[in-house]
């Protein structure tokens, strides 16, 4: 990977300031032990790029004999990328699926025309105290690919390309930036990226994809004189490269790529271009003809909402 340098707007310059389409708080939902942000889709923007829905877990501790237990679950239209800062989570799903996560890992599921699912502690980390930290997202799959057949995909954290030089750390997850493609398939051209950079290193985020954002994790962050901290994320406009500066050592995630093609309805963990699909989707799961996940037996009701 190589950096492109470009210059940083200038403090107070308004066309500076136009760069930042909008600034996005994450609303947090307790899951029992521990805590969600969601930072897509909100009141402003439904999606960056095909970025969908945009979740922080944690961060949690867990003491002896707790964990996480989501249930079996299905989902359509899209695909979940899951990005671990600190713990363990172990993934179940219907194809048969039984495939750990651990940092620096990347686990790629295709919904598709349907998958269930399941995200749990496994039984050998609740005997001992630990901590869960990351970033779960949705990425909604163009048109031509929603009825696609469901998959999934792990990727070792050595299978991703990695630049390291002058105090910052990029780590591409899916898609390309800086000249450099992640081994993940993706549907649509994106990139998604996790950057880790010392107090006072500087990093250019190209104008190369239309729809840009960059989500912070710690520390904070300068761009065009204004500082952000932790858990807000930047959406930018098209066109314009920009330069990240750390105020201090900061983490922050970059994501973006070409527009989807067209909005998307949400209903519970079902996403589509078609609202009869999504209740297509809904008779589906209550009638149980979705595929069963091995080794599950509880399940999550369709909600009534």
């Amino acid at each position: 990977m190589s950096w492109q340098p470009c210059p940083d707007p200038i403090p107070g310059d308004a066309r500076s300031c136009d760069l930042i389409e909008t600034v996005i708080v994450p609303r947090a939902r307790d899951l029992g032990g521990f805590e969600v942000r969601r930072a897509l889709p909100s009141a402003d923007k439904q999606m960056v790029g095909p970025f969908i829905f945009f979740d922080q877990v944690g961060p949690a501790e867990f003491l002896i004999g707790n964990g996480i237990d989501v249930r079996p679950h299905p989902h359509i239209g899209i695909a979940t990328v899951t990005y671990l800062f600190e713990g363990e989570i172990m993934h179940r799903d219907s194809l048969g699926t039984n495939q750990p996560i651990q940092p620096g890992e990347v686990n790629w599921m295709t919904a598709g025309r349907g998958i269930v699912h399941s995200e749990r502690t496994a039984p050998e980390l609740r005997e001992v105290t630990s901590n869960l930290f990351g970033i779960q997202t949705w990425i909604a799959l163009p048109g031509a690919s929603e009825e696609t057949s469901p998959d999934f995909s792990h990727h070792k954290q050595s299978d991703l390309p990695v630049l390291s030089d002058g105090g910052k750390e990029v780590r591409l997850i899916v898609g390309s930036l800086y000249g450099e493609r992640s081994p993940v398939k993706a549907f649509t051209e994106m990139f998604y990226a996790d950057a880790v950079l010392q107090a006072g290193a500087r990093l250019p985020l190209p104008a190369e994809h239309e729809e840009r954002g960059i989500y912070v994790v710690s520390g904070k962050i300068r761009i065009a004189g204004d500082t952000f901290g932790a858990g807000q994320l930047l959406v930018f406009r098209p066109g314009d490269e920009i330069t990240v500066e750390a105020a201090e050592s900061s983490r922050f995630m970059l994501l973006g790529g070409e527009p989807m093609d067209g909005p998307r309805h949400i209903w519970w963990n079902f996403v589509s271009s078609s609202k009869e699909r999504i209740e297509q989707a809904k008779a589906d799961w209550s009638a149980k003809r979705f595929e069963d996940v091995p080794g599950e037996s509880e399940f999550i009701p369709l909600p009534e909402i």
